[in-house]
């Protein structure tokens, strides 16, 4: 297939797949190129057989978070950051097995 040919060539294939331009073939059908990338594919341009660059899809934007979205939809105890008990805290750092010491008497 030739350079050209496959430059026209729709973006039908499921899977992402790169083909590969040389930087002068690149440079003449860029926009066509770009086109493709848009479209999802992956293009790599390479310089005397060397890939240099990749041409790929840009990333959608994201909107930034809005402080307060879930404002009255979440609670948090007034107890949440205070001190673990020792039995609790033992046994996330290994030195305990059991939880006994646990409010609930250690159960799931």
């Amino acid at each position: 297939m030739s350079a050209e040919a496959s430059i026209h060539r729709p973006p039908d294939r499921i899977e992402q797949m790169s083909d590969t331009f040389n930087l002068y073939e690149a440079k003449t059908h860029l926009s066509k190129l770009v086109e493709r990338a848009a479209d999802g594919e992956e293009i790599i341009i390479a310089k005397s057989g060397e890939p240099k660059a990749r041409l790929v899809p840009l990333q959608s934007v994201r909107e930034p978070r809005k402080p307060g979205a879930l404002k009255g939809k979440i609670w948090v105890s007034d107890d949440f950051d205070d001190p673990l008990p020792d039995g609790i805290l033992k046994a996330f750092i290994g030195e305990e097995d059991d939880l006994e010491d646990a409010p609930d008497g250690g159960s799931t």
